[in-house]
């Protein structure tokens, strides 16, 4: 019998010391480092092994390779108990086989093998799938697909306008799409920036409920993300000497009520820009409360603002049918 596995974090074969999250039914885009890696064993599948390359960077393991153990479940010295397992099949396949060819030995000079429940039940591992698909038969849309941006995590896809890329990793490990051009940050920092910049993640306030206060509780650091001191400490612009709230309303996003807040930023070096917050819940489990963070350059050659609003009123559940695809991405 087939034993689902369940959602969780476990290692990637394709990433050495990364681990990849696994939604119970397919590898998803979204990746972590691996806490306690573990020193290739050898005769043990892990990191090291070469795996074909996928879309964008993401490589889920492939067919041939079992599903790994989450850190939780290995052995003693760091070592996978599948490996006891995978001696447990071998045994149970080399009964079955001895079973079968004594019944075809035994059949009366037929000929006919009698099937046996043991020779055709072997145990299956969850389908290794590209990131960004499903096998359920959802129709959710391939992160390969240029005119979108998946993320799986929180169920939705965006809109990618004309021009824009989805990197294949961030400083920042969330769902991620951007202009392709980038530019020595103004000030005193040597970071690279770019002129508009669109992330989706999971709220970090679990304590609100409303999506009106979550999106007044992240602009501020949103603003500060994009604008003012990055993840790395490196203070961009000169830091943002002033802010004025241009919109705070009640938005309908991905069939769900939600709440906006912009933001337009000045800064100590260069233009400043706009920066919006969109919260709202999820359609998936416990209905999550979504973050999707804007970021757009002032000046002509920040994006345009409409382009802000297009992104947001073209966020769909993954799978609808209003989602996009080639040719259907937007234009700057």
């Amino acid at each position: 019998m087939t034993h689902a596995t369940p959602p969780g974090w476990y290692p990637d074969t394709g990433l050495p010391a990364t681990e990849r999250w696994w939604d119970g039914t397919a590898w998803t885009a979204h990746t972590r480092p691996l806490v306690d890696a573990v020193p290739q064993q050898p005769g043990l599948p892990g990191p090291q092994q070469s795996l074909p390359a996928a879309p964008y960077g993401f490589g889920p393991p492939s067919a041939a390779t079992p599903v790994p153990i989450p850190a939780g479940r290995r052995g003693r010295g760091g070592v996978p108990r599948v490996v006891p397992l995978a001696i447990g099949a071998v045994a149970v396949v080399a009964v079955a086989v001895t079973v079968a060819v004594t019944v075809v030995n035994s059949g009366g000079g037929d000929g006919k093998a009698a099937h046996s429940p043991a020779a055709t039940s072997a145990p299956a591992s969850p389908p290794a799938t590209a990131a960004g698909t499903h096998t359920s038969g959802t129709g959710a849309p391939p992160t390969a697909d240029p005119a979108l941006l998946v993320d799986q995590l929180n169920g939705i896809t965006l809109p990618v306008p004309d021009g824009w890329e989805k990197p294949t990793s961030t400083v920042e490990d969330v769902t991620t799409m951007r202009t392709s051009h980038s530019y020595t940050c103004p000030g005193d920092s040597a970071s690279f920036c770019y002129h508009g910049t669109v992330t989706s993640r999971t709220a970090d306030q679990s304590d609100v409920s409303s999506a009106e206060a979550v999106a007044k509780a992240d602009i501020k650091d949103a603003a500060d993300s994009s604008y003012d001191k990055d993840l790395v400490g490196d203070l961009n612009y000169d830091g943002i000497t002033s802010h004025t709230r241009t919109e705070s309303r009640s938005v309908t996003v991905a069939g769900r009520t939600g709440y906006l807040v912009r933001w337009r930023v000045r800064t100590g070096a260069g233009p400043g820009g706009y920066v919006q917050t969109v919260a709202f819940p999820s359609s998936l489990g416990s209905e999550s409360m979504v973050v999707v963070r804007l970021a757009f350059d002032a000046g002509p050659d920040g994006p345009p603002l409409h382009v802000m609003d297009t992104i947001t009123s073209g966020i769909r559940p993954i799978g609808d049918a209003t989602s996009g695809g080639v040719g259907s991405s937007i234009a700057p």
